[in-house]
């Protein structure tokens, strides 16, 4: 077996360095295309100096400084984060604001999966039950009521794909009306009407929380079923009728029952593609997500947008070093503004809690020859494509609090995978995308999860894990475009339910995390 040539893979003609494509990297005195010799063993996806940096001298990868030289770098030296001096954050003042203005996509036709319509106007990719829960206190009764719910009646509802608790952590102890609190409150009731759920809602309460029923879920708040508005669908463990444990377990599966009865009786229909909600997100990030993975999602959004669906792209803390490439992409100045709010809401958010921006990357993230995050910054906006973003959510709110039906949208979480994860879920996605480098097993209960490797030897580890191989653009063995298209068929598939995702076969999913600034009492 011939060993493979020595490969570096540099993303701009102005950049002085490049990254080493190679498994298990390259040792000092290999000659790489054009002659450059290594002076150190670079690991793979790690960064190489193509020219001498003096100190103080800038690096530039994308194009972009993603740091100064701490002290002079010879050519074909390893350059890591130890030799890196990480640039100040940029200004939020004097942003470029909607100059930006693209030639309109060319619109995609006649794509379509099979999905099941809502009265609402949603469409779902998959048909489940959701429990929601209004307090910490009632998971455990919860889960084990989920438990019997899917050996003993699940299985008589053919038409229903899963039962799922929405379990978390709030609901009590906590100051309840404290600045912040109406993030974690709307975000759970706006994923208690995500498009997967058919807008059957029921809950599990204990009784004495401070988040009653009532608040969480307010009259008027509900989405349209079947041009009705649902009565609240309570079952209080407290409630004097329970005697003993068996007794709150059955009324849980009494109830369950008659939504169950309810979500059979629907069937997949054909609807556009344009009625996809796609969360795009990333995890374990190394240097090639920026390479491979994060530019086929970025090729794929565009494809969604044009077939009129809608992308969300997040992360405020993996973006905020680019707020000037999004405020340009921006359709008007009031989507701009409404980002650069969202930035300067982080900004106070790390200032207040005495946190500066380099505790993003992780050790894992610099493992994988990320060296700051500027630099991760750069590789994670180019999951968002080339499309104008055309609105803007806050942290829990919906797509249809903002009133926004489809494009590229920008929804404001942390970069945390599960709150990212979580707050999509509120604003109504009905399908997620993920990408790694390092590899991580996440995986949500309540929509179809597909994972994409950034390398090859990744998803040759990870054959049972990975859907799609982005490895396969540094090996030279596809592009861009093929992997971005055969992530949109793909898309179709799952969302139609013709294929099961990796994390879906292996029931793999984390818990919901609510995103909660407010104080605990």
């Amino acid at each position: 077996m011939s060993t493979p040539a020595p490969l570096s893979i540099s993303m701009h003609p102005a950049d002085n360095v490049a990254i080493i494509a190679n498994d298990g990297g390259l040792p000092a005195g290999t000659v790489l295309p054009g002659g450059l010799v290594l002076v150190d063993k670079v690991p793979q996806a790690h960064k190489v100096a193509l020219e001498d940096i003096p100190e103080g001298g800038a690096i530039r990868r994308y194009n972009v400084v993603i740091g100064y030289a701490l002290q002079p770098i010879a050519a074909g030296s390893w350059v890591h984060e130890r030799l890196l001096k990480m640039p100040g954050a940029l200004s939020l003042e004097g942003l470029p604001i909607a100059t930006v203005k693209p030639p309109a996509l060319e619109p995609l036709t006649g794509y379509t999966f099979e999905g099941y319509r809502n009265a609402d106007g949603t469409v779902g990719t998959r048909n489940i039950l959701a429990i929601t829960t209004t307090v910490q206190c009632v998971a455990g009764v919860l889960d084990f009521a989920v438990g019997r719910i899917k050996a003993e009646l699940l299985p008589r509802y053919p038409n229903v794909d899963d039962v799922v608790g929405l379990e978390h952590s709030y609901g009590c102890g906590v100051a309840i009306d404290a600045v912040g609190a109406e993030i974690p409150q709307r975000t759970l009731r706006n994923i208690s009407y995500n498009p997967n759920f058919g807008g059957e809602v029921m809950v599990v309460s204990l009784g004495c929380e401070k988040l009653q029923p009532e608040r969480l879920l307010p009259p008027g708040s509900f989405p349209i079923v079947d041009e009705r508005e649902p009565a609240l669908d309570v079952v209080f463990l407290q409630d004097e009728a329970h005697v003993g444990f068996m007794s709150m377990i059955d009324s849980i599966m009494a109830r369950a029952k008659v939504h169950l009865e309810r979500l059979n009786a629907r069937r997949r229909e054909t609807v556009p593609a344009s009625a996809l909600v796609v969360g795009v997100q990333c995890g374990g990030s190394d240097a090639f997500s920026g390479v491979t993975a994060n530019p086929a999602v970025g090729f794929c959004t565009d494809l969604l947008v044009r077939a009129g669906a809608t992308v969300m792209f997040s992360e405020v803390t993996e973006v905020r070093d680019g707020i000037d490439q999004l405020t340009s992409r921006a359709s008007s100045s009031e989507v701009a503004e409404a980002m650069i709010a969202e930035m300067a809401w982080y900004d106070a958010y790390l200032d207040k809690g005495k946190v500066d921006r380099s505790a993003n990357t992780t050790p894992g993230n610099k493992k994988g020859g990320l060296s700051n995050i500027v630099e991760k910054a750069m590789g994670s906006i180019i999951k968002s494509g080339t499309a104008p973003i055309t609105g803007v959510l806050s942290p829990g709110q919906r797509l249809s609090d903002r009133g926004i039906e489809r494009g590229l949208v920008y929804a404001a979480t942390p970069a945390s995978d599960f709150i990212c994860g979580t707050l999509q879920l509120a604003a109504g996605m009905n399908l997620h995308v993920f990408t790694t480098g390092r590899g991580t097993p996440y995986g949500l209960a309540q929509v179809p999860v597909i994972k994409v490797a950034t390398r090859s030897d990744l998803a040759r580890r990870w054959h049972d894990l990975m859907d799609v191989n982005a490895g396969r653009i540094a090996d030279g063995e596809a592009t861009i475009e093929d992997i971005g298209w055969e992530m949109f068929r793909l898309m179709l598939d799952v969302a139609s339910g013709r294929k099961k995702t990796w994390a879906e076969q292996w029931k793999l999913h984390n818990a919901l995390v609510l995103f909660n600034p407010a104080p605990v009492t």
